[in-house]
């Protein structure tokens, strides 16, 4: 009975041993074959011409910034929050969902010397940031013209 089951183990155990073969060479063709793409791909690459970048001429730029008969302005119906109120023509620098990110905006216009405002379009639940604001619309066009070097997205707002 010993023999066997010694015999049994001994010849699962060859079994076993013979059953896998070395892994070895399939890391080796693995590596082969990796090679093979970087060599192809390095060999594509040698194919395309280099082109040359170019260089674009320079930009004159023509703007009309006084133009005031064809500035465009959004006509709101718009409630202030926070400030004095709001003249016919207002300068919008920047429009946020959350309060609290247009009083921060508030905040820094104020630090700048600004007497910014907040005003709150109920419509389109959003907070204006009003830079400054005018009676007239030319005023306020050259005022936006100049906040659009520092808020390239400012904007006419209209009170209604």
């Amino acid at each position: 009975m010993k023999k066997r089951i010694v015999l049994c183990a001994g010849l699962c155990a060859a079994l076993a041993l013979t059953g896998c073969k070395s892994s070895e060479s399939a890391y080796k063709k693995m590596y082969e074959r990796a090679q093979a793409q970087e060599q192809a791909k390095t060999e594509t690459e040698a194919e395309v011409p280099t082109v040359t970048p170019l260089t674009p001429a320079p930009v004159t730029e023509t703007t009309v910034q006084d133009n005031v008969d064809n500035a465009t302005f959004r006509t709101e119906d718009v409630t202030v929050v926070s400030g004095n109120g709001l003249s016919a023509f207002s300068v919008v620098v920047g429009s946020f969902g959350l309060k609290a990110n247009a009083e921060s905006l508030q905040r820094t216009l104020n630090a700048a010397g600004y007497a910014a405002q907040i005003a709150y379009n109920a419509g389109r639940n959003m907070y204006r940031v009003v830079a400054s604001t005018h009676a007239d619309k030319a005023s306020a066009v050259r005022s936006r013209n100049q906040f659009r070097q520092q808020y390239p997205d400012a904007w006419l707002l209209y009170k209604k």
